[in-house]
């Protein structure tokens, strides 16, 4: 009796051990599908963000930040005031450098060369205007005769001045810039042209004195 009371205990507990492993078999197995969803549904390649990774992104500080443009449009009066002080700003930029044309060392040297001198040219505009109001049909043949004169003396002083100021040139580029590849005709139209200008208009403005050596 006793030998089949420990049979039937020993029965009666066999399929208590299969049910609970059967149980933890069936949870390991979804843990395992739980686990394994993630990786299967991302595609080859795929890099995890930095939030995924538990890294925080650096904010900008905003002291460096660039300030925000305005936000409304301008008005006429504003887009006017702006456009007068480009036009201004731009005009100051050319009076103090000069264009395209001015640039090098040669062209500087040319009109250092003119601006170091008082040139006949500077009357020319001036002289001009007068033999035309002088040689009017309507004025005296002694005045008109006296405008000729005036005339034929301004385009000799002209003429005069200019090769006096080539010359300067053409010495003072060889002995300074003997490798120069400027052409010297266009350097002399360049000089003949700034010593017919009032000086007070020249552009670039002069950087010497009157009588101040080269």
């Amino acid at each position: 009796m006793c030998t089949g009371r420990r049979r039937v205990a020993t029965l009666h507990l066999v399929p208590s051990l299969f049910r609970r492993k059967s149980a933890d078999s069936d949870s390991s197995a979804t843990a395992t599908v739980v686990t394994e969803e993630p990786s299967a549904a991302r595609p080859r390649g795929y890099t995890p963000s930095k939030k995924e990774l538990g890294v925080e992104t650096p904010k900008r500080p905003v002291a460096g930040r660039r300030p925000a443009g305005p936000t409304r449009p301008l008005t006429k009066e504003e887009a006017r005031e702006q456009r007068r002080k480009a036009r201004t700003e731009a005009a100051a930029e050319f009076r103090r450098e000069g264009g395209p044309r001015d640039r090098g060392p040669e062209r500087l040297l040319a009109r250092n060369v003119v601006d170091s001198r008082r040139t006949i040219g500077t009357w020319f505009f001036g002289g001009a205007l007068i033999v035309l109001i002088g040689s009017n049909a309507a004025m005296p043949p002694a005045i008109r005769l006296a405008s000729n004169v005036v005339w034929g003396a301004l385009a000799l002083g002209v003429v005069i001045d200019s090769v006096l100021i080539s010359r300067r040139i053409k010495k003072l580029v060889r002995k300074r810039h003997p490798h120069s590849g400027e052409r010297m005709g266009s350097l002399y139209l360049y000089a003949i042209m700034r010593s017919i200008t009032f000086r007070r208009m020249r552009a670039p403005a002069p950087r010497v004195k009157i009588g101040e050596a080269i």
